[in-house]
């Protein structure tokens, strides 16, 4: 008896909304228009490409860098084909991780989930638009040059960050459920 109800909560499940997805929704599209606002004044409005590179502090520079790859410039691509399959890896991997935002248990998963979300979905709209991602932030101390990064990028990094967070506080037995 006690399987049968397990499967029936299982079929009850939410497949494409679940409690946090409005949620979800909300930070990822604040996300990534923020991402592309910036993106879109520095490389139209501004013009980076022209009048940079600009440096706002002794350690941090606005640059404009192509990123014909995946982050910190791996699997760089010159093609058509490569641009269209990391496009496509990218809509893949975005459908996958708001299907696991359907089943949040709690808002710290729920919004690191969307700040990857929303990144991806940034880094994919440059691949689509422009053929590569806009890069735009260059952090260097002395002689140590972290590479040229954007906000989507921030938004990953600062999502997988509480995806790490979120794994460890749940419990020993938190990966099993």
């Amino acid at each position: 008896m006690h399987e049968t109800e397990t499967s029936q909560q299982l079929f009850k499940r939410p497949f494409l909304w679940g409690r946090f997805s409005r949620f979800v929704l909300i930070i990822a599209l604040i996300g990534v228009v923020l991402d592309q606002a910036a993106k879109v004044w520095l490389v139209h409005v501004f013009d980076l490409r022209l009048n940079g590179p600009v440096e706002l502090l002794p350690v941090l520079d606005l640059v404009l860098v192509w990123n014909y790859g995946i982050s910190y410039g791996l699997f760089q691509q010159d093609s058509d084909l490569g641009r269209w399959l990391l496009a496509g890896f990218t809509v893949a991997a975005t459908i996958a991780l708001w299907i696991w935002s359907t089943r949040a248990t709690s808002r710290i998963l729920a919004l690191a989930l969307a700040l990857v979300i929303g990144g991806a979905i940034g880094n994919g709209i440059d691949r689509i638009v422009y053929g590569a991602v806009v890069d735009f932030v260059h952090f260097h101390v002395g002689t140590f040059s972290w590479y040229v990064f954007n906000l989507a990028d921030v938004w990953i990094v600062a999502g997988v960050i509480g995806l790490l967070y979120d794994s460890f506080t749940e419990g020993p037995n938190s990966a099993a459920k």
